[in-house]
């Protein structure tokens, strides 16, 4: 267990997670503790947060860091624990087309170590970004009262009308965010916003003209040499004015469907004007 400070009293701590039949033998993961001086001592509502296809980096860490500044105790498995995004992200990617595999028991590892937690109200959530974010939308529909409130950013969606629906049928709260310049997801935020409205699911969906994939990353990601190509065609990195929009409507959201963490807010949704 590797324990470091991330500024303004939220603590990173590198840990183990108990696995499950199925998932990754040892797996590992990053937890991020509420400070207590902003926060009080406790019991927060736990997130799952689920990372994007390049991996556990920085910008992911400081993803679990900002969750954790608003009032949640948030835990990332790392879904390549069994050996690196090159061993590891076509078997995700297999479990994802799938519903189910080790990817999924892993998240749910993640979801049962927090609710193991003294500290956890018992309340949990879960939030995904890129490959993550169209986990965090499959885990929406997971068995009724799994989740209580999914976020979902720039997540692909099943591929045909049906199939959506029937995801969407029972499933918990849903906030949605989506890059207009991502050209590999154009139209996927409306589309949700349909599916959610046929499925009488309570959301908040919108979609940022300004932005593109992974506007949400305080940094680009990615390697290097691939980054000109996915700025080009997917309108790829930060997206400051964006972003900051896009995360006063989610911790509003958690904060109404979680408890905790920011003070609610009133339904909403549509197409920004960022």
């Amino acid at each position: 267990m590797t324990q470091s400070g991330a500024g303004g009293g939220t603590t990173l701590t590198d840990v183990r997670l108990v696995p499950r039949p199925g998932g990754s033998p040892e797996l590992s993961g990053v937890l991020g503790v509420p400070p207590r001086e902003l926060h009080g001592e406790g019991p927060w509502p736990g997130v799952v947060v689920v990372h994007e296809a390049f991996g556990v980096d920085d910008v992911m860490r400081r993803q679990v860091q900002r969750l954790a500044e608003a009032g949640y105790l948030a835990l990332m498995p790392d879904l390549f624990s069994a050996g690196g995004a090159r061993r590891c992200l076509t078997a995700t990617f297999r479990a994802l087309a799938a519903g189910h595999g080790r990817a999924f028991e892993d998240v749910e590892s993640a979801r049962s170590q927090l609710l193991a937690l003294d500290e956890c109200t018992g309340r949990t959530g879960v939030i995904g970004f890129c490959m993550g974010g169209a986990f965090a939308l499959q885990l929406a529909g997971s068995p009724a009262g799994r989740y209580d409130a999914s976020s979902v950013n720039y997540g692909r969606l099943p591929s045909d009308d049906a199939s959506l629906d029937a995801l969407l049928a029972g499933a918990c709260p849903v906030v949605a965010s989506y890059g207009g310049r991502d050209a590999s997801l154009r139209g996927a935020a409306d589309r949700l916003e349909r599916g959610l409205v046929h499925a009488g699911v309570v959301h908040d969906v919108r979609e940022y003209p300004s932005a593109g994939h992974s506007f949400l990353n305080d940094a680009p990601t990615g390697p290097r040499l691939l980054r000109p190509v996915m700025q080009r065609v997917l309108g790829a990195g930060p997206e400051p004015e964006a972003a900051a929009d896009a995360w006063t409507r989610i911790e509003a959201f958690f904060g109404e469907h979680l408890g905790g963490g920011a003070a609610p807010a009133g339904q909403g949704g549509g197409r920004a004007d960022a």
